[in-house]
């Protein structure tokens, strides 16, 4: 069953209630300035699309930060609602909480169209999927839109309960819909060769990701952290890099199910004697013991971006090394320029590489640049998310 089309949805003088992923980042010294807005930049298109369509009312559901249940100021949506209509050029109106009897004055008043509720999760209704908190939800629109593909691999009450209210009136937005039919390419006859960049902290985190990819790519690349246990797995030694006996022996084992020589592993390094401290080039796959590796070195580099040229499909998340610091952020850098430098169908998902892909400056370069770190790695595994599910079949 496919999606429906929110293009082709009948919508004028309809009062619509959309799920957002108004999540972003705030600056810790000033908590009512917005560090990132990518994530609000996102939605626009939609709040645009159902503008111009005709919708009478816009209700905007979103969570930020976790505030566990609880009213919490430092998360108040605030700083989105004064974004978001600097960037709409029209008023937005911040309720007092997300289900008061204020917001349905608010909607009854002809000159309000844009209302953002405040934080769903300072209710402990939204975490529990709370069926009366969807009913109240629910009572803001005659149609329900989710375009927050950030917090589809949740079962909360704005992604998932809520959707039983809405029987055949619930539709994706425009982020949503792409991220299903961009993620959705990888799993389905993704065209080959198929070459898979897989980085960040621990194997751990990622196990699932990584067999499914074992699965679907030809070529598997391995850098960040993880990549350590792989070669500690493989009797190489890694001096003091990150890595875990777990994360070996996770590593040992997907090792054994490459029958096929998929998964390409650092051949040097850039190490340092300490975490973030001066660079050292590491020539050689072992490291010495008084060292850990926080990067990829020149010869992987030059490895992997090879790799990469023949792609035909990328899939890419995480960094190759501590990409934040600018001595060991050369390994990710060259991997954003290489996919970037490529005609392939590339996908980037996960936060830490949709951060580097922003600063590689390479951004609009890619098919498709992931909104949803968990929920595009469970996409991947799974083929599916409760939120999607909902949408397409009701609760």
């Amino acid at each position: 069953m496919q999606l429906k089309s929110l293009e082709s949805a009948e919508l004028k003088g309809k009062k619509i209630v959309v799920r957002f992923d108004f999540n972003v980042p705030l600056s810790k010294t000033d908590p009512k300035t917005i560090t990132d807005a990518s994530r609000i930049d996102m939605a626009i298109p939609t709040i645009r699309l159902l503008l111009e369509k005709g919708a009478s009312k816009i209700t905007m559901i979103s969570h930020l930060g976790r505030p566990d249940g609880k009213v919490d100021p430092q998360y108040s949506l605030e700083p989105v609602a004064v974004y978001l209509a600097k960037k709409l050029g029209t008023d937005v109106i911040l309720s007092e909480s997300a289900v008061d009897n204020g917001v349905k004055n608010l909607l009854q008043l002809p000159e309000t169209k844009l209302v953002l509720l405040e934080n769903i999760r300072f209710l402990p209704g939204e975490e529990k999927n709370d069926t009366e908190l969807a009913e109240k939800l629910a009572q803001y629109g005659d149609i329900y839109v989710n375009d927050a593909f950030g917090a589809a691999h949740r079962k909360h009450a704005s992604t998932h309960a809520i959707n039983a209210f809405f029987k055949n009136r619930a539709y994706p937005g425009l982020l949503m819909k792409k991220e299903i039919e961009c993620l959705g390419a990888l799993l389905e006859k993704p065209a080959k060769p198929f070459v898979a960049v897989i980085g960040g902290a621990k194997v751990s985190d990622k196990i699932k990701t990584i067999e499914k990819m074992l699965v679907l790519v030809d070529t598997l690349l391995i850098g960040g952290a993880m990549a350590y246990p792989f070669l500690k797995a493989k009797g190489i030694e890694v001096g003091k890099s990150l890595c875990s006996e777990e994360d070996v022996s996770l590593a040992k084992q997907l090792l054994l199910a490459d029958r096929g020589g998929k998964i390409q592993l650092p051949k040097d390094h850039l190490t340092s004697l300490e975490f973030g401290g001066a660079p050292l080039p590491c020539d050689g796959t072992s490291i010495p013991p008084e060292q850990m590796g926080l990067d990829i070195g020149p010869v992987t580099i030059k490895s992997y971006g090879d790799h990469l040229k023949t792609a035909k499909t990328i899939f890419w998340n995480g960094p190759m090394g501590l990409f934040e610091n600018e001595n060991f952020s050369r390994g990710t850098m060259s991997v954003a320029h290489a996919i970037a430098e490529t005609e392939a169908f590339s996908v980037v998902g996960g936060g830490d590489s949709v951060a580097a892909v922003q600063q590689s400056g390479e951004a609009d370069k890619f098919s498709h640049v992931s909104s949803g770190g968990g929920a595009s790695l469970e996409y991947i595994e799974r083929g599916q998310l409760p939120g999607v599910e909902a949408l397409k079949f009701g609760v």
